[in-house]
């Protein structure tokens, strides 16, 4: 292990903290809910007691430079999130409606951990990605339009973003933003002195050159075919602020943001006009106490009901166990922030934000820090998706936006969303440990993926470049002048 005695202890205090508090809110929620620990629970979360000690002791040991603050704010929100979950199905059992979602929620934590081990393990340098770029694009479309392959995609509640493997139902765009972000990053690293070079100035705003349009208008138009074909909003939202963030970190040119709103601006107002299930949420975001639109198919029912229970919670909560949570439509997964509101009250939620902070502020500080522009677009792009699913999650709760039907990174009920951001928190350990290694310390594999690097720009540069004359090509010049 290379770390000094002092930052080590800083890191098992942060680890015997975390622990305490899961080991307390767990004790109290069991309390209140069935009086004990029951055994199948004990079981599965000593197991991933075991595994986030394990995944500690590699982290250590094969990433030592790593930025920690990622992996106990991840641990400790997966684990108030499987929390709240299993609480929420005991109290589903009192209202005769039997559920196992805490339980599977479990199993999937089981499951991303172990991954997280098997991923800090094998990836010696996240550069080796950009080897990949096109073929991330290819596999990350595929995901991302994979529900629409008849006998294999399947609808849920009006929206068509799931495919059934196995029995069980898989969301493909939560692993498809992985392989877009690696792909963004690669053809902005490669094309981002194109695309910085300014056209007409309009005031102090230098816009871009006509010709450059391009791979907005594409992304533009891969988000819309998300929002026609499948009626996802949030997906296509997400994809399409997560291209203009990294083009906007990328360039340094703000226009790109003010061109990216416009195109937002222009879509949203169209989709809410042409698509039905768009203009009720923005009818229920506008008018959510308004009867007729309280009582009608898809109004505002589940919000209205959301934001009473996010009330009922005060400054301090009812407690763990004591609220009612489950009164709300889907309150283990779209409505999770409004279930923990009501039993932590704004005092749980504010910590929460501030856990949620400390990662993303960690995530910004790490793409500061790697010198490699290709990095810098990476660990911006994966901290922005986390973030902009915060702010719409908890800004559609609570009447900032309209509901978008993304989930809560980490503590939202379902295996593909904390799988893939598991995944994302992963990648971020293994950036800020590129980012804060000693520059003396650079081995040979980072040295020859930049030397690939600088190669690979020489071979782009001499085949743009017009071809030379050969001296056989002169002396066939000069003997056709001579005579």
């Amino acid at each position: 292990m290379k770390t000094d005695k002092s930052e080590f202890f800083h890191r098992l205090v942060l680890l015997l903290l975390v622990t305490a508090l899961s080991v307390m809110g767990f004790m109290q929620m069991f309390e209140k809910v069935a009086g004990h620990i029951p055994s199948r629970y004990g079981i599965s979360l000593a197991i991933v007691a075991v595994l986030c000690l394990v995944l500690w002791v590699v982290l250590l040991t094969v990433k030592p430079y790593a930025n920690q603050n990622f992996f106990f704010g991840v641990v400790l929100l997966s684990l108030i999130g499987c929390m709240e979950i299993i609480r929420i199905d005991y109290e589903n059992v009192t209202l005769g409606r039997e559920t196992s979602a805490g339980a599977n929620q479990v199993l999937w934590l089981i499951l991303a951990l172990g991954l997280a081990s098997v991923l800090l393990f094998s990836i010696k340098d996240y550069r080796v990605f950009r080897k990949f770029s096109y073929i991330s694009m290819i596999i990350g479309l595929f995901l991302l339009f994979s529900p629409m392959i008849p006998g294999v995609g399947a609808s849920i509640n009006g929206a068509r973003i799931w495919i059934r493997v196995a029995g069980h139902s898989i969301q493909p765009a939560e692993f498809a933003k992985l392989f877009m972000a690696i792909f963004f990053a690669s053809y902005l690293f490669d094309h981002r002195d194109q695309l910085a070079v300014g056209g007409k100035k309009i005031g102090a705003m230098h816009l871009p050159r006509l010709r450059d349009f391009g791979p907005i208008i594409v992304v533009w138009a891969a988000c819309m075919g998300v929002l026609v074909l499948q009626k996802d909003l949030g997906t296509g939202l997400l994809f399409f602020a997560m291209f203009v963030c990294m083009l906007y970190v990328a360039t340094g040119r703000i226009s790109w943001i003010i061109i990216g709103l416009i195109f937002f601006l222009a879509a949203a107002f169209a989709a809410v006009h042409l698509f039905s299930h768009v203009g009720n949420r923005v009818n229920a975001w506008l008018n959510p106490f308004n009867q007729r639109v309280y009582t009608a198919p898809g109004g505002s029912q589940q919000l209205v009901t959301g934001i009473f229970g996010l009330a009922s919670g005060g400054l301090l909560g009812t407690g763990l166990g004591e609220g009612y949570p489950a009164l709300t439509p889907l309150a283990n997964s779209d409505f999770i922030f409004s279930s923990l509101g009501e039993e932590l009250g704004l005092v749980g939620v504010f910590a929460i934000f501030v856990i949620y902070i400390a990662i993303i502020g960690t995530g910004i500080i790490t793409a500061i820090k790697v010198k490699d522009g290709f990095g810098k677009l990476l660990a911006s792009g994966l901290v922005f998706t986390m973030a902009f699913q915060v702010f719409t999650v908890v800004g559609g709760i609570t009447l900032v936006i309209p509901l978008t039907g993304l989930t809560l990174p980490y503590m939202a009920a379902g295996g593909s969303s904390l799988i893939a951001n598991w995944i994302v928190a992963t990648m971020l350990l293994i950036i800020s440990h590129q980012g804060n290694k000693p520059e003396e310390e650079m081995g040979f594999d980072t040295l020859s993926l930049a030397l690939e690097a600088v190669n690979e720009k020489k071979t782009r540069e001499q085949q743009s470049a017009p071809r030379a004359l050969t001296s056989e090509t002169i002396s066939v010049v000069q003997k056709g002048e001579e005579q």
